[in-house]
């Protein structure tokens, strides 16, 4: 049966034949604001997925490191494994000291603060060190762990030098001319006393010079530094030595081979003054000046 071309049309529309047919239930448009709004908060969760989570992680470890819970766990941890390897032989039985003169065992012991089977591994050599360096006669001080069972000390200790006589008081010097602390000069009476406020610096030279002519330098009981440029010896016998300035080496040598040429001590000697570099001034207890030759040259 043919249709005619007035029967195509329903309801005045027009068939057509290209239109795809649409599906069946309720459609609703979407508006152009709406999805504005579902695309931001697909941005923000993403957003706070990434970045809230780790926020919350660091706040909370925060939490936890202000209340010292991690330091708890951690010191726990720590003497356990100290207890562990003390058990496993890592423990101290020895200590060993090397180099110990002046210093006294017993400021050793109170200082090292280590005792038979602790752990050696607790040993802080640095720590150990540095509070061993405070005692007054060590210059120098090395510590080590010599596993499984041995703490070794290696000290180099100062030297006392001489004793310094500065405003009234006395002190023992070291070689550098530093004072060393606690020490009680008494048991230091035979060393060479050195007077003046600058004369710590400058006793060691004057020792090394000296020590040049050794059987005439155990005569020499004091030192007195004079204006900071030179020294004043005092020998055996109230005998006063006055050294110069400059080339006081070559003068305390020409003083000891009058000595021992002119047995010069031998005489009524109160004054020998070397100051000039072509001669020797000699002056009795009296005044006067002893009949000397040295050289063939009159004195």
């Amino acid at each position: 049966m043919r249709l005619s071309r007035s029967s195509a049309k329903t309801n005045g529309t027009r068939a057509n034949p290209a239109a795809k047919p649409r599906p069946p239930g309720p459609s609703r448009p979407v508006r152009r604001g709406q999805a504005r709004k579902a695309g931001f908060r697909a941005r923000w969760g993403r957003w706070l997925g990434f970045g809230l989570l780790p926020a919350i992680v660091v706040g909370a470890g925060a939490v936890v490191w202000q209340s010292g819970v991690l330091d708890r766990a951690a010191a726990a941890v720590s003497e356990a494994t100290l207890r562990f390897s003390a058990d496993a032989g890592l423990e101290v039985r020895n200590v060993l000291v090397e180099g110990r003169g002046q210093t006294s065992s017993a400021a050793l012991v109170e200082l090292l603060a280590i005792e038979r089977g602790m752990p050696i591994l607790a040993v802080d050599p640095e720590d150990a060190r540095a509070r061993l360096e405070d005692l007054p006669w060590v210059a120098e001080v090395a510590v080590e762990r010599r596993l499984p069972d041995t703490v070794f000390v290696r000290l180099t200790e100062r030297r006392a030098l001489a004793l310094w006589q500065n405003g009234g008081e006395i002190a023992v010097i070291d070689g550098e001319g530093r004072v060393i602390p606690g020490v009680h000069p008494g048991r230091f009476a035979k060393l060479l006393l050195v007077v003046g406020e600058d004369a710590a610096p400058h006793a060691a030279a004057l020792l090394a010079m000296l020590t040049g002519e050794p059987d005439l330098a155990d005569k020499v009981t004091a030192a007195i530094r004079v204006g900071g440029r030179r020294w004043n010896l005092r020998l055996d016998g109230n005998i006063d030595v006055r050294l110069p300035e400059e080339g006081a080496p070559a003068a305390w040598s020409r003083f000891a081979r009058m000595v021992r040429q002119e047995d010069l001590l031998e005489h009524d000697v109160a004054v020998v003054d070397l100051r000039l570099p072509d001669r020797l001034i000699v002056r009795t207890s009296r005044g006067g000046v002893p009949p000397l030759r040295a050289q063939g040259q009159e004195t």
